[in-house]
């Protein structure tokens, strides 16, 4: 059995799209997971299984998800490994980056290929950074950052993400990783 981390894009945001922690942990369970715990309200959720492939898994979650709510929930799913190098890389991006306020985690189903990795990484200002590692783009933003970045539409462009502030990532990978 392994141990995966999914991120549910695009949940309890508005009226329509509600899906509460329970109701993600029983889906989970239903597709033949186990040792299912989620993280907050946002979808974050981690199982174990003994299935290998991580589009056999997402593909799983998201039949299920859809069967569930009648809504499609993009999923994106890690092992612990890849996650605690998201966190990893996300602390030492920051720790070398004082005057960063605010920073976020743009989670890939895929990882870009160099020309988009160096498109997305072109789009930094002085006051918000973007840094493209394997399949999460980190973005750093100073006090003086003002509005949101091109990042989410960039990233939209390369298909299916999720985001979450830096410290839900940290907390996680403590957590689960």
């Amino acid at each position: 059995m392994g141990t995966y981390l999914a991120f549910l894009r695009a949940i309890n945001l508005g009226a329509n799209r509600k899906f509460p922690k329970a109701d993600i942990q029983r889906v989970v369970e239903g597709v033949g997971f186990t040792d299912v715990e989620t993280h907050i309200n946002t979808g974050n959720v981690r199982f174990s299984t003994s299935m290998r492939s991580r589009a056999r898994i997402e593909e799983a979650l998201e039949r299920a998800f859809l069967a569930d709510r009648g809504f499609e929930v993009r999923t994106i799913v890690f092992t612990p490994k890849e996650f605690a190098e998201i966190a990893r890389v996300g602390a030492e991006l920051r720790a070398a980056r004082p005057a960063v306020e605010r920073q976020y985690v743009e989670l890939l189903k895929d990882e870009p290929t160099k020309d988009q990795a160096a498109a997305l990484e072109a789009t930094s200002t002085p006051t918000g950074e973007v840094v493209v590692r394997g399949r999460a783009i980190h973005v750093l933003l100073t006090p003086e950052h003002q509005g949101n970045t091109v990042v989410a539409a960039a990233a939209a462009a390369l298909g299916v993400t999720t985001n979450r502030n830096f410290n839900v990532i940290d907390t996680i990978a403590r957590k689960w990783c």
